[in-house]
């Protein structure tokens, strides 16, 4: 049976005052002290009075998000998987969601009045497009919040954590070009949004270097889903030219590309090259393809529960941790990338 405050007050042999300022995140708490009462919330299953929390600090002990809802707007599960370990982080330090969904066109004044309400202390914000009106919007806001990518073009002094997209599709090139490959496609996302369009660059930016340009019809951008995949993989094939190698910008998509070269009859590594951008989806492993695939990774999950804890540690005033984060993807090779053929 869980214990109240004064119960865990007494096990810690501490005051009721301390306990209840180390779990608020009062500075005047040192961290060992925070420590202690955290492991023992966790060894006890203590649950503070969220409502006599609220009265007293102000805090709703919450973060919001706003998710885009429309007809033709396909559910997303690397979407899915990022709220995993954002829910991860949030259950160790007793925080809820508030999940707001909107219309795409009424997305700023979703935000206006979810900040307005009182029920949550952060937001975040993902989809990032370029010059993303949405950031100068919720520094208007006055509360904290962490962007998941980052906008091109328009104010860089936001915080926000995103991988360096450009620097992953350019190094997931170059070894496609090393190898001896220069018709090389890219079956990438949405085509508004800032990590596409880094995608996108890296390629190209590989390719300048090689004294090649990118064949904008081997360029297909789309939602990432399987479907998507294998019908950008059969367009390509059925070109006069087809690639020789192909970039895909999710697991989900390969896991279609990989479909429509096989019903071509091509052997994957041997006869065209492929390799996808790994978000540890744990349902899609690129290990388990029936060719290990090349992959460019980098978890979703853990970019969920840093964002968390970011904004939780923000709303506590608890930890020191950078307001800008540019993770680099680890590019591992496997069966799926080989010389070009004739090489």
């Amino acid at each position: 049976m869980p214990v109240n405050l004064k119960q865990l007050a007494e096990l810690l042999g501490l005051s009721q005052t301390t306990v209840s300022r180390a779990l608020n995140g009062y500075p005047e708490v040192n961290a060992e002290t925070r420590q202690r009462v955290l492991q023992a919330v966790r060894e006890t299953g203590y649950r503070p009075n969220r409502a006599a929390q609220r009265l007293a600090t102000g805090k709703a002990y919450s973060i919001g998000l706003v998710m885009p809802i429309a007809p033709g707007i396909d559910s997303d599960i690397h979407f899915g998987e990022f709220l995993a370990g954002l829910g991860e982080a949030a259950i160790k330090h007793d925080f809820h969601f508030v999940l707001n969904p909107s219309a795409p066109e009424d997305e700023e004044a979703t935000f206006r009045r979810l900040a307005a309400s009182g029920t949550v202390d952060a937001v975040f914000l993902a989809y990032m497009r370029a010059n993303d009106p949405r950031i100068a919007m919720l520094k208007s806001l006055s509360m904290p919040f962490v962007v998941h990518g980052r906008s091109i073009g328009g104010p860089q002094d936001y915080p926000f954590l995103d991988i360096d997209n450009t620097r992953a599709f350019y190094d997931a090139a170059k070894l496609l070009l090393q190898l001896g490959h220069q018709r090389i496609a890219l079956i990438n996302g949405l085509e508004y949004l800032t990590f596409s369009i880094r995608r996108k660059k890296g390629l190209m930016r590989a390719l300048e270097e090689w004294g090649l340009r990118l064949d904008e019809a081997l360029v297909h951008h789309s939602v990432m889903t399987d479907e998507y995949g294998y019908r950008s993989m059969q367009s390509f094939l059925q070109q006069p030219d087809p690639p020789t190698a192909v970039l895909c910008s999710s697991t989900v998509l390969a896991l279609g590309a990989v479909r429509a070269i096989n019903q071509a009859g091509l052997t994957i590594g041997a006869d065209i090259s492929v390799i996808a951008h790994d978000d540890v989806l744990p349902m899609l492993k690129p290990e388990n393809f029936s060719v290990p695939l090349t992959t460019t990774r980098s978890s979703l999950r853990a970019a969920g529960a840093r964002i968390a804890t970011r904004l939780i540690g923000g709303i506590l005033d608890s930890g020191d941790y950078p307001e800008q984060e540019l993770w680099r993807a680890e590019l591992i090779v496997r069966a799926s990338t080989g010389p070009a053929p004739g090489r």
